[in-house]
């Protein structure tokens, strides 16, 4: 019965969720990857189909083996709705993934502006740092291509507090990666904020 609401969920078959929970299906049981089927829904990004899940119980912070759970893979895909839905019913904005990363630190490196606003608002850290020495600024600048999107987001985790001055492993600042990458708006941004 597991495996079937598993099955549904990747299908996004939101009849067969719906008598799946309705028979008493175990909502955490797992795949051979660990996920559960709420993860496997996010994964699809089949929004009704998580709503359904989560609306039933489902744990939005329940990892796989790769130490993925909903909550973290919505805000790193930028699966907005699902992302929200998981801030609603618990979500731990301490969570982190398996690079010791919180869920703002892939979104601002992927460039999902609206998930970055929304994981700034409902309280992530935005100076977190992951186990690489990099916070969601860092990757903004580092991993970014410097375009509109990471401008909007190295502004959002600015206005938001991040410290401009918060070094990678090496000792190298937001501000001399912007630099080094030609990246002048972000430039501008971090000088306004007291980057050095």
């Amino acid at each position: 019965m597991a495996d079937d609401l598993i099955t549904a969920a990747r299908q996004g078959d939101i009849a067969a969720i719906t008598a799946q929970i309705a028979a008493g299906a175990d909502l955490e049981a797992r795949d051979a990857e660990g996920a559960t089927a709420l993860l496997v829904a996010t994964h699809a990004n089949n929004i009704e189909a998580a709503r359904l899940l989560i609306e039933a119980g489902a744990d939005v912070n329940a990892k796989d083996a790769i130490a993925d759970s909903p909550y973290l893979y919505a805000g790193a895909r930028g699966h907005l709705e699902i992302l929200k839905l998981t801030l609603a019913h618990g979500a731990d904005l301490t969570s982190t993934n398996r690079y010791g990363g919180t869920a703002l630190i892939p979104a601002a490196e992927r460039g999902h502006v609206e998930t970055v606003a929304s994981l700034i608002a409902a309280g992530v850290d935005v100076d977190h740092v992951n186990r690489l020495g990099w916070t969601a600024l860092l990757e903004a600048i580092i991993l970014g291509d410097g375009g509109p999107r990471h401008v909007a987001i190295v502004k959002l985790l600015l206005d938001a507090g991040a410290n401009p001055n918060l070094a990678d492993g090496d000792q190298v600042s937001p501000l001399t990666h912007a630099r080094n990458r030609g990246f002048t708006d972000m430039v501008q941004l971090l000088q306004q904020a007291g980057g050095r």
